[in-house]
Parts: structure tokens; sequence; C-alpha cells
């Protein structure tokens, strides 16, 4: 093994950390810093002196793609035999080592939660096992049996009310056991007890992994720490990467005060800062750096190792406007010569992605969607399977109604879990498309057929541009990235509201800003609050962000005249009439342009903007009626 070419091209604090062959070793990468060159290379180098046969390391990570790319680099390198797996993996090949191993894997909770769901009281039948999994793996990760989470839960914002959601834990458990299975959390607590228990499984397990490296550390929870502990015992032959700034998985449980309090439990520990940046250029990390501040935790501060570039773009944008402006620079790059996948659009909940679906789709410029398209989400799905084979031609009416069999709320509880707020919000998207859509003669088949051109299979191609959430861009770099919808209660989503709740939001936006190579776009509406991470940017003026603490800002668009009044009341007593969102009935721009233009008959009525034969058919009668009870000097 070349030990020359194991260090060749790093820089000094690389160099630092993979000549400290033994433990303990903090290694604080920030984004785009080269984590990955460097504990590659240090395990290399860990085999290369001597200091550990390969076969005695072990590389976790927290996925299967990282631990391949993993064992791939290592491999190059010359120092194949170290096992690189995930937690997960590790574990299970421990248990089956000791004929301790589960009959089966759950492949995923849904198999079995979905059937919980549908016997839920009504009021909840409709939440999506997405989230009852989601809140399951946070109190397995906390090692919370269904006894222990009722007391554990506190005020955090559960998608059922705590005894609900016990009881549904409860039952989860009770059929997993059934079934003979066990799920990813099972496996990590099983590995726990097997080496809590016997202790010559767990002095087996000491003999052969003798060095430990881990990846993105400041993701571990408390049943990973427990294990990893237990791997480790007294020793310290122990390396960790990670970075605090993008500790962004709370929900499942994780936290980066492992990743932080190392050196405090170790303090004879190698720290290693890792702060050149070799993705974006200065004036993006400028931009990005202003956040540190107020990021806290590790010191660090990233200094690009790349050549100039643009400045950063952003601009407020009047309401449909915004995803205009964006295709629009999306083409433009593209005709620079910018290849489509590697441009992405971040937002901070999968609920966006449909408009810029469509948006791209009627453009004419191919994309794909990371988490799965609009019309492969729950809501649109169950809608279809209802609707499959109609031949009606009253459109909007069959899938309003097969949305409101679906849960449709008119307002939906902002406290639900993000997973429904995403299936409301698609339930009435679906609801507005098929009113865009109604003409009188077209069918419900052909409804589907027009979504499908626009939004299926067809419409989507390999090598687009990416459509994905802010979450699922961890780990990723794009030649130029588009960050839209940066106002209060999109980002930081209006769920979080405690001050840990909030500076996670701060770290998404963080990891969003660090995605971008050479250039970056951020935008928001002129009509919403931006968000208070614009002030802390130096994009917004202070005044211009959140309102003070219980107040509410007016909606810009809608001006409080007697006339836009009037019609507002009417539009909410439909709307709840109809079990519909207020917006479905018509779009504050409609409602304004009607009082405005004050029409006198259905003709009229017609000329105005946002109105369409179905919701002239449906609504004219009466908006003209509520016009006529107006005096016209309003």
């Amino acid at each position: 093994m070349d030990r020359d070419a194991i260090v060749a091209g790093l820089n000094p604090e690389q160099r630092r950390a993979v000549e400290a062959v033994r433990g303990p070793v903090c290694i604080l990468a920030g984004a785009g810093s080269g984590k990955t060159t460097t504990i590659t290379r240090r395990i290399a180098n860990q085999v290369a002196t001597g200091a550990f046969r390969a076969e005695e390391i072990l590389a976790v990570t927290f996925t299967d793609k990282a631990a391949g790319e993993m064992r791939a680099r290592l491999e190059r390198l010359g120092a194949s035999g170290v096992r690189a797996r995930t937690f997960h993996a590790a574990a299970l090949g421990q248990l089956h080592a000791f004929g301790a191993g589960p009959a089966g894997i759950l492949p995923s909770k849904a198999i079995v939660l979905s059937n919980i769901a549908r016997s839920l009281p009504r009021p909840y039948r409709f939440r999506p096992v997405g989230d009852l999994a989601t809140e399951i793996e946070w109190a397995k990760n906390r090692r919370l049996s269904p006894a222990e989470y009722a007391n554990a839960v506190g005020d955090r914002r559960a998608p059922l009310p705590p005894d609900l959601m016990t009881r549904a834990f409860r039952e989860y458990e009770r059929r997993k056991a059934a079934l003979g299975k066990a799920d990813f959390e099972d496996v990590l607590e099983l590995a726990i007890r097997t080496l809590e228990d016997d202790p010559h499984a767990l002095a087996e397990v000491r003999e052969r992994v003798r060095a430990i490296t881990v990846d993105e550390f400041q993701d571990v929870n408390l049943l990973q720490s427990t294990l990893l502990g237990l791997w480790l015992g007294q020793r310290d032959d122990l390396c960790v990467v990670g970075d605090d700034h993008q500790a962004i998985y709370s929900f499942t449980g994780a936290t980066p005060r492992y990743l932080l309090g190392l050196p405090e439990r170790y303090p004879h520990a190698t720290v290693v800062r890792l702060e050149e940046n070799y993705r974006s250029t200065p004036q993006i990390l400028g931009l990005a750096n202003r956040l540190v501040p107020a990021l806290g935790g590790a010191k660090k501060r990233l200094q690009a190792a790349r050549p100039d570039g643009p400045e950063p773009e952003a601009g407020a944008f009047d309401g449909p406007e915004e995803t205009r402006v964006v295709v629009e620079r999306i083409r433009g790059l593209v005709a620079e010569g910018v290849a489509p996948g590697e441009i992405a659009i971040l937002y901070r909940t999968n609920a966006r992605s449909a408009g810029f679906e469509q948006a791209l789709a009627e453009a004419g410029i191919p994309f794909q969607v990371r988490e799965g398209g609009f019309l492969t989400r729950q809501a649109a799905r169950r809608v279809r399977a209802q609707l499959r084979g109609s031949r009606s031609t009253v459109v909007a009416v069959s899938v309003k109604e097969a949305a409101s069999r679906e849960g449709l709320l008119v307002e939906p509880d902002r406290q639900l879990g993000e997973q429904e707020l995403v299936r409301q919000a698609d339930l009435a998207r679906l609801v507005d498309l098929a009113e865009a859509f109604d003409d009188g003669l077209r069918t419900v088949e052909d409804f589907w057929a027009d979504l499908d051109a626009r939004f299926g299979p067809e419409a989507v191609a390999a090598g687009g541009v990416q459509l994905l959430t802010l979450h699922r861009a961890k780990g990723l770099e794009f030649e130029a990235v588009f960050l839209p919808r940066l106002e209060e209660k999109e980002l930081p989503i209006r769920q979080a509201r405690t001050d840990e709740e909030i500076a996670e939001e701060r770290r998404l936006l963080y990891v969003g800003l660090t995605r971008a190579k050479r250039r970056l776009f951020l935008s928001w509406s002129q009509g919403a609050v931006p968000s208070r991470f614009l002030v802390e940017l130096g994009l917004v003026a202070a005044r211009a962000a959140r309102p003070a603490r219980g107040e509410r800002r007016p909606r810009e668009p809608l001006p409080e005249t007697p006339a836009v009044k009037a019609l507002r009341a009417w539009r909410l007593e439909r709307a709840k009439a109809d079990g519909v969102p207020a917006y479905v009935v018509f779009h504050d721009s409609t409602l304004v342009a009607i009082a405005e233009l004050r029409p006198s008959s259905r003709a009229d009525l017609a000329g105005v903007p946002g109105i369409g034969p179905a919701k002239l058919e449906r609504y004219g009668d009466d908006v003209l009626a509520a016009l006529a009870a107006i005096p016209v000097a309003a």
C-alpha cells in the first residue's frame, strides 16, 4: 500500500486527521469539505501503518449507498477487507453470528400500520401511516416502550392524541410480534440486549472490532449510541465525523450532542476542523456563512477553494409569478449549457412539488421528483382508485366528493403531522385542478389522462431538473439550486415553535444553501411574511419579516374594502357548505378582481381572470347576488 498516495492532495487539516491513526479522533467537517475522502484515507492509513488489520476495523454509515461508496474507495486505496456497514447491518450480522437473529425483518412499518390506521376513530382515520411510523420510530429510538411513551411524549405534537397514539403503538407491537417479524429499531435493541446479557458474545465482538469509524455522527440517536458504547467498552479507538450545522433529523430521535460532547468525554481526543469547502463559490459560501453565528455549536467557518462565481439572486414575487420566474431562470440555465439534472428545486414539504411539476411540464423542461411525484402520493392514488372508470362529465363534483371521502378538511388543523398536511394539500389541489378542468364536456377519465400527461411517468425524465425536499437534499450537490417559498410558516415550518425547533429549521436552510456549487436563487411571495432567516442573511429588512408575537399580519393581496369583505364572507360560507378550502372556490386574486370590476351579468363575470365555465356555472348566480347586495359606493 502506497502511503504517499494516501496523503496525496490533502490539505493540512485533512492530513492531520489521516495521520492520527489511533483514537479518539473527532472530525468536525463542514459542508463540502471532503469528509468522505478524509475518513477513507484515514482508515487506509490505519491499515498501511500496521495500527490495525483491515478486518479489525468497522466503518459505520447511515445508508447502504454510503457504505458501498466507502467500500469502493477503500478497495481502490488497497484497504479491502474493512467492514463498512450501516448500524443495522452490523448489528444484524452480529445477531446471526450468535444465533440470536430475528426470524424476519419488516421492510416497512406501513405493512402493519395501514390496517391499524383504518381502525382509528373517524377524525383520525385518514392520518398517513408515515406520520404514525415516524412517531413510533421517535419513541423506539429513545428506547421507549408503549407503556413509557405516554409519559415521555410531553407537549410533543404527535399525529394522534397521546392515549390514541399509545394504543396504536401497542397494537403495532402486538401485530408485528404475531407475524414473527422485527423492525429496524428492534434489530438494534435486540443486539444491545444480547451483548448486555451474554458476556462471551460481548467479548467476541470487542475482540473482532478493535477500531471504529462513524460517519454523519450528528445523526446518531440514543439507540445507536448505546450499541456503539457496547462495541467500544473502555477503549477509545474511535473516530467520528460530522457537522452539527447539518443536524436536521431530530424527528427520528437524532441529536448532535454526541458529536459535540465527544471532546468532553475524551479530553485527550484529536479534534480536527475541516473548513475548506471544495463545492461552492466564495459568493455562495459568503451568504451561507451569514447564518453561522446563529447556528451555534462547534465553531467553524467555511472557506471556499473554488474560484469566484455569480452572486446569489434573491427576490419577492407576486403569487404564481414566483413559479414562473423559477422556470424561466431554469430555461436560461439550460440554454447556457447547464444540464437539467444539475439543477435542483428544494422545498420544505412535498406539497410544493406539484406546482413545479406542472410548470416544468408545460414549459417542456424535463424533471424528476426524488420522493415520488404528485400522482404517486397517497391522496391522488386513493382518489383515483375511487373514480376509476368513471365517465361522468361532472368532474369537479366527482373529485370533490371523492376527496371529501378521503378526509379533506375545510381548514386543516395546523397541529397535524407534516405528512398529513401534505396529504391535505394534495387533496385540495386535486379539487382545484378538477375545477379548472371541468368544462361540462370532458369526463373524469379525461381528467386523469390530462393529469398523467402533466404529472405522470411520461412527464418525468431521468436526468431532468431535480425536485426534492431539503431533507432529501442533504449529502447531495448541484450546479444550480433554487430555494423558493422562503416564508414564515414555510421555513420555518408552522409547526416549529420552540427554540430548538426553530434552530433546526435554520440548519435546514443552511443545508439548502450549501448544496449549490455555482448558482443560487432564493425567492418568496410578496403576499407572505418573509422568513426570519432572510433577515439573518441580510436579504430583507427586519421590519418586513416576522410580525411581533401574537400579531396577525394581514394578507397584502386582499385590500379591506367593503366589497372584498362581503365577497370573502360569501366565499367562506360557500366553502364550508361545499366542504372544501376557501381558495378552491376562488383564489384571492380572483376575489379581488371581482370586487374591482363589479360585473353585473354572467357575461361580464366570465371575463374576470380565474373564472372558467365550471366556476361560472357553479358560483355565478351567487356571486352576482352577493355583489348586488353591496352598495355601489363600496
